[in-house]
């Protein structure tokens, strides 16, 4: 085990370095409420490619990853890391087109809002503010557990540290803040991916010895036909597909893009970066499944931990050492952006609760409300517990809403009732075989000894939200009489300091 001196000492230092830097960059360079929520047309594609591929890669991909490895095997891994590119494609397609319909737009639910009505935009806020604060709420959880494991720290010295730092330079910066610090991280997450890979498999004895091992321990978990793993693994690309589609982080960086080429070019590249490297760490979990002690059901589960179960097998000190440092720096990559996209939510909708704030307030306001979700989600992260069951509920929620939230920007005849009904119908459809909540759901009177027997796989779960809202969003769109002028949406939307001055890129 690493010292908690060590541990505590790399923690902190790695905290300043780049809580200073993030500082440093943004001075001087957040003029306004919109430098803070979107920096609009201000990132170049090398820049941009970087924060896509920092933003994705949490501490969850040391974490959630790899517990998909090890409990369904190779089959679960490649359902992950399909999952994980397929929005990235989206984006460079939906991208372009949100910057088109909506020009000076800052958020998903201020798209929602002016194109669906008051209804649907509840909801959407609900479902995205929930999902990114889970998101982030397991973040917090993953470091804090994963450094109490490899050196006794204790978790809420990690959370309140990581919180505390990420907090200092995001409020004063903003997203401007996030990006540099995400470009930055990106540089020197990849080396540190590499390193740790051809540490573990040499100290595990070389790729022969890795392969034995798993062999001995449960050849299915290298069976590309595992059926269960496949289920698993079909069921979370449906699911991070939904997620990432209501995920206020990739509508911030659409804006920030210097163009539309930028975006749709950038996002393609991290498609292909977010999938390989998710297909990297969840074999991990695999291979600790043949080399570590790790229970994947029942009493004693730590599945969620395998990856760090795996160096605590003997691995030397500088290893450990190395993924310490990766994994702070995945979390500080995600935590930022997620403080920034929570706080954009809701200063960009804060116009219409407050009449006319000055930028000023609005700045005031996204600042005051980053520091309270970070609050929230330190406190969230001390009592949580498995990292992949924490997405569950919010990856559900982003699988019924998606396609009929996204629809909106193609169909003209898809009203705001169809795109509600749609994903609430989704949403039931997936809660009725969804297994998390189950003592919850057949309390229901009436409905709850009614319901069919939960798909332990979530495969049912997920994919029936999914289809079903989307078939029946095109079904509503089909069955309207109105029609929706998508050039008034640019005209209902204005950018929150009445500029329409671009921006320099940055390369």
């Amino acid at each position: 085990m690493v010292s908690t001196g060590v541990a505590l000492g790399l923690t902190v230092l790695t905290l300043v370095a780049f809580s200073g830097l993030g500082l440093l960059h943004s001075r001087g360079r957040v003029g306004s409420v919109e430098d803070l929520i979107t920096a609009r047309d201000s990132v170049g594609e090398k820049r941009m490619t970087a924060t896509l591929v920092a933003s994705v890669m949490g501490v969850w991909i040391l974490l959630s990853a790899p517990e998909a490895g090890a409990s369904f095997g190779i089959a679960a891994v490649v359902g992950y890391a399909i999952g994980e590119a397929l929005p990235m494609l989206a984006y460079a397609k939906i991208g372009p087109r949100v910057r088109e319909v909506i020009p000076d737009g800052h958020s998903l639910t201020e798209y929602a809002h002016a194109r669906y009505g008051a209804s649907m935009y509840a909801f959407v806020l609900a479902v995205s503010g929930l999902y990114m604060f889970v998101f982030l709420a397991a973040e917090l959880t993953g470091i804090s557990r994963a450094l109490a494991m490899v050196a006794d720290v204790p978790q809420w010295q990690t959370a309140v540290l990581v919180g505390g730092f990420v907090l200092l330079y995001t409020g004063y910066g903003g997203l401007r803040a996030s990006i540099f610090t995400d470009t930055l991280q990106a540089i020197i997450v990849m080396p540190l991916l590499v390193i740790a890979a051809a540490g573990a498999v040499f100290a595990l004895g070389g790729p022969g010895a890795v392969y034995d091992g798993i062999v001995a321990t449960d050849p299915t978990l290298l069976d590309p036909g595992f059926w269960p793993g496949l289920q698993f693994g079909l069921a979370l690309s449906f699911a991070i597909l939904g997620a990432e589609l209501i995920n206020q982080t990739w509508w911030q960086r659409i804006y920030a893009g210097e163009d539309s080429e930028t975006v749709e070019r950038s996002f393609l590249r991290a498609s292909l970066a977010n999938g390989l490297i998710v297909l990297g760490a969840a074999f991990f979990g695999v291979v600790a499944a043949g080399h570590a002690n790790v229970v994947t059901a029942g009493k004693g589960y730590n599945a969620d931990l395998s990856f760090f179960l795996l160096l605590n097998e003997a691995f030397p000190e500088w290893l450990v050492l190395a993924v310490v440092l990766l994994a702070l720096l995945l979390v500080m990559s995600s935590v930022d952006t997620l403080f920034n996209a929570l706080s954009s939510l809701v200063t960009a909708d804060l116009p219409r609760l407050i009449d006319d704030p000055d930028d000023r307030t609005l700045a005031l306001g996204a600042r005051a409300f980053t520091v309270v979700i970070a609050v929230a989600a330190i406190y969230v992260s001390l009592r949580a517990r498995s990292v992949i069951r924490l997405f569950f509920l919010a990856d559900l929620l982003g699988a019924a809403v998606a396609f009929p939230l996204l629809y909106g920007l193609y169909s003209r005849r898809l009203t705001g009732t169809g795109a509600l009904l749609s994903s609430l119908a989704g949403l039931a459809f997936g809660l009725a075989y969804f297994p998390d909540l189950r003592e919850y759901i057949t309390a229901i009177p009436i409905v709850g000894a009614n319901l069919p027997v939960p798909d332990d796989l979530y495969l049912t779960s997920f994919a029936g939200a999914f289809i079903l809202s989307t078939l029946l969003a095109l079904v509503a769109a089909q069955l309207s009489t109105s029609t929706v002028d998508h050039d008034a949406l640019s005209r209902r939307i204005r950018r929150l300091d009445g500029s329409g001055a671009e921006s320099p890129a940055d390369d």
